[in-house]
């Protein structure tokens, strides 16, 4: 899970003068908002102050909120984060694409690894084996672990043979084939598009 607050830094103000003073404090005042997963957020405001939001029920810890009942800044400011993209809403956490180092945005029971839309892979993709720089084509991403996939006849799992030793086991089990079929004068010999399994982490998109 990604820790990292948002900077503490003023956002735009829009042009409009309808906004209330206490929308204008959220958008001009430094404040740096952290997601804390389960709809809970914290502040820590222009003086340093840290406060607790609880977005899906309104509440904040700060005087403003416990004494007047307020929609105070810190309310809002999460909410304008939230909406502008640059904390996940509740029931998503901010984590990191595990090829390119992007932030995204994953459900909160979402299990690791994570990858952005550009490095997530699926049926018909091309891949590289990172451990041989072989090419290969996805024919399946199954939600199964690596080391709960057995492969041959010896017992052993995915996450047990030999070349994954250096691949998280933890981790979805890809299929995938090489692409050069041997065609024979009566078709394609089936034993030459053979699947594959890799652990998830053991390959990546390639370009």
């Amino acid at each position: 899970m990604k820790t990292t607050a948002s900077p503490k830094a003023p956002l735009p103000v829009p042009s409009a003068d309808h906004l209330t003073k206490r929308s204008r404090r959220a958008r001009i005042e430094p404040m740096s908002v952290l997601s804390l997963g389960d709809g809970l957020y914290e502040v820590e405001s222009a003086s340093d102050h840290t406060y607790l939001v609880d977005l899906e029920a309104g509440r904040c810890t700060c005087p403003d909120h416990v004494f007047r009942e307020a929609r105070c800044k810190h309310v809002r400011r999460v909410a304008i984060e939230i909406t502008e993209g640059r904390t996940p809403p509740p029931g998503e956490i901010a984590v990191d694409c595990r090829d390119c180092g992007e932030t995204i945005f994953v459900d909160e029971d979402e299990p690791a690894p994570f990858y952005c839309d550009e490095h997530a892979l699926y049926a018909g993709d091309t891949v590289r084996d990172r451990e041989t720089g072989d090419r290969l084509t996805v024919v399946d991403v199954s939600e199964l672990r690596a080391d709960a996939v057995e492969i041959g006849a010896a017992d052993t799992t995915v996450a047990d043979y030999e070349t994954n030793a250096d691949y998280d086991p933890d981790v979805p089990v890809v299929g995938a084939i090489y692409p050069h079929a041997t065609v024979a004068p009566n078709g394609v010999v089936p034993s030459s598009l053979r699947i594959y399994v890799f652990p998830r982490t053991r390959l990546e998109k390639a370009t």
